[in-house]
């Protein structure tokens, strides 16, 4: 039987930091208007909104790359927990129009990135 467990490892990173940096980069290109919206509707600086491009393009690359994994997957994980906190609290039980979980993309990205901070980045990855 064919067993790679790094290949395995290589292949959760690529899919919670791939996908995760295209909400990055949309932010990059639409901006981040509404996140400052959500933090002052929390009493929250909205200065802190800017946090979402580390957790949303660098904490992503550094999974990717397999460079400081554990601390980019945590960083990922604590953006989720935010994400879910200031903008989808109302949705934790719901479930979506087709059937599934209103919170499926978010649980995917916190699920994946604790998975991946507890895994480590495996053997294909940069030197550290």
């Amino acid at each position: 039987m064919l067993e790679n467990t790094d290949l395995g490892k290589l292949l959760v990173r690529l899919a919670v930091g791939g996908l995760l940096l295209f909400h990055g980069i949309s932010k990059l290109f639409n901006g981040i208007g509404f996140i400052e919206t959500l933090l002052a509707s929390h009493n929250l600086p909205t200065q802190l909104a800017w946090a979402v491009y580390i957790g949303e393009i660098i904490a992503p690359l550094m999974v990717i790359l397999g460079y400081q994994t554990r601390i980019g997957a945590l960083l990922i994980f604590l953006n989720m927990v935010v994400a879910i906190v200031l903008a989808h609290t109302h949705e934790l039980l719901a479930l979506s129009s087709n059937g599934g979980l209103a919170l499926e993309l978010q649980l995917f990205f916190l699920i994946n990135a604790a998975a991946v901070f507890f895994m480590g980045p495996g053997r294909y990855k940069l030197k550290n």
